[in-house]
């Protein structure tokens, strides 16, 4: 078999936020996307809601490469947006933000979207973080579709960031999918047994007006429609730009170890979706607090232990692809929690220090503004 590039291209999606008053933007000032846009050449974009942006780097051999143009992304929207007063947060929801007063970006895609879905696209006030790993060979991205599916949950609960829903703790450390859940075409991914069963099956949908071509398909996982990479969606943005670089390290490992496994005629195994679905849920729910279910062994199991076996499975990825800092980076997440666990420790000391609940909220959107650009 010959070897996959496993190029790496990272994709963020940031909410704007007003400084004075921490709430959002509702209508981007019309010379930010052109100025950000003259500076970041193609690698900026306008996203479905005015009061978000997207950044996106350029295709890159490795993490390291990422990583430096990642860093010059976040600066730089925050250099641009600093000059309309206006902050970006890598927060996957804002903690008080009411999304009915929001509005939409006039463009003709988020035109159809908005009169095509209605009232579940109205909600969609939610930013995630995407991953491409380039696999250069169809077949090979349905197979490994196929199976890493199983790690999906195990890369959510590292990423959390969307506790709270219109000024309240929602319970869950990632609401953002119990938002994005509403849409169609969304969750795991089918399973298709060739490249060409997939193509048939899009073809279906594509000859019956229901979707224009593979970019509306919203899967956690799913071959890009743009180019030859599997792309993970599954996990919120990270605050802490390190943790988006331990994210993609970890699924361009786990992709690569797949990848080892199928030369040497071996596969990881393939679980039932109404299985994977339920480490799915407990990552929304409770992020790594509550561990995971390993089936092997048919009980729950603490995260930190199924991260050690991740680490031992993928060694020898993380050393060829020369990403072993970033992916050992996931201990110290565990240490210190994600970004939601810190959200939720700051409105907690906040109440306890006597703020009231609107206040409370206010500092955690300044958590998210110094945070988002911190060591950049």
């Amino acid at each position: 078999m010959t070897e996959p590039s496993f190029s790496v291209g990272i994709e963020e999606e940031y909410l704007l936020v007003d400084r004075e008053t921490r709430d959002l933007v509702n209508e981007a000032p019309p010379d930010l996307m052109a100025r950000c846009e003259a500076r970041l050449s193609g690698r900026v974009s306008p996203e479905f809601m005015q009061s978000q942006i997207e950044i996106g780097t350029s295709k890159c051999r490795n993490i390291a490469e990422a990583a430096a143009e990642l860093a010059e992304l976040r600066s730089c929207v925050a250099e641009v947006t600093a000059d309309f007063g206006i902050a970006p947060i890598a927060a996957s929801t804002h903690p008080f933000a009411v999304w009915g007063h929001q509005k939409h970006t006039p463009k003709q895609r988020y035109d159809e979207l908005a009169r095509d879905l209605q009232g579940v696209v109205r909600r969609l006030l939610i930013c995630g973080m995407h991953v491409h790993v380039g696999l250069d060979d169809d077949e090979l991205r349905i197979d490994l579709m196929g199976q890493v599916a199983y790690f999906l949950p195990h890369l959510l609960v590292l990423s959390t960031s969307s506790p709270f829903w219109r000024g309240e703790n929602s319970g869950l450390m990632s609401y953002r999918l119990a938002v994005f859940d509403e849409m169609p075409r969304t969750g795991l991914p089918e399973a298709f047994d060739s490249f060409a069963e997939y193509e048939r099956h899009l073809a279906t949908m594509v000859k019956a007006g229901l979707i224009e071509d593979g970019s509306k398909i919203w899967w956690d996982v799913r071959p890009s429609a743009r180019y030859p990479t599997l792309e993970m969606r599954v996990a919120d943005v990270c605050t802490q730009f390190e943790d988006s670089l331990t994210i993609a390290a970890m699924y361009l490992c786990i992709l690569r170890m797949l990848y080892r496994l199928k030369r040497n005629n071996q596969r990881w195994r393939k679980y039932a979706n109404m299985l994977v679905q339920e480490n799915r849920w407990r990552a929304q729910r409770y992020g790594f607090d509550k561990g995971l279910v390993d089936f092997g062994h048919g009980r729950v199991v603490p995260y930190a232990d199924l991260l050690e076996e991740i680490f031992e499975l993928v060694g020898p990825d993380a050393e060829a692809l020369d990403c072993s800092d970033q992916l050992f980076h996931a201990r110290r997440i565990l240490e210190r929690g994600t970004s939601a666990h810190q959200q939720l420790a700051v409105y907690d000391r906040a109440i306890a220090e006597g703020d009231d609940k609107q206040e409370a909220l206010r500092r955690v959107v300044d958590f998210l503004i110094d945070t988002t650009t911190a060591g950049l």
